[in-house]
């Protein structure tokens, strides 16, 4: 089994930053883990945001947050972080970080096995 918790939501105005962590682990985690962040609106889906590969050296952004946030890993390899930048109303969600057994990212969060139980992100305007 593999747990996987996020930390460092909060609120933020307009403009202003905000850096999530989460971290990995568990028995059978591997640092060949590809990591996803995705979000969750009220009323919305679940929307894709950011994943990384196992390596860190490849990563995906959804089009809405592209330029704005980054995702990178941490040198332990089962911590992933995003740094969000820019902030918008619009990025009001709850954030949830995922892992998937598989090497490669994906933008798909059908493709990941485990997921954490989120945490708040929200802008005022």
């Amino acid at each position: 089994q593999v747990q996987v918790v996020e930390s460092g939501g909060g609120l933020v105005q307009a403009g202003g930053s905000l850096r999530l962590s989460c971290a990995a682990s568990g028995r059978t985690f591997s640092n060949n883990y590809a990591m996803g962040w995705f979000r969750q609106a009220p009323g919305k889906e679940r929307e894709f945001v950011a994943a990384i590969n196992w390596s860190g050296s490849r990563t995906y952004y959804a089009d809405s947050v592209k330029g704005r946030f980054a995702i990178s890993r941490g040198n332990a390899k089962n911590t992933v972080y995003l740094q969000m930048n820019t902030l918008k109303p619009e990025d009001t969600a709850v954030y949830y970080c995922a892992a998937d057994s598989r090497a490669i990212a994906t933008m798909n969060p059908i493709d990941y096995d485990y997921w954490g139980q989120g945490t708040q992100v929200t802008v005022s305007s």
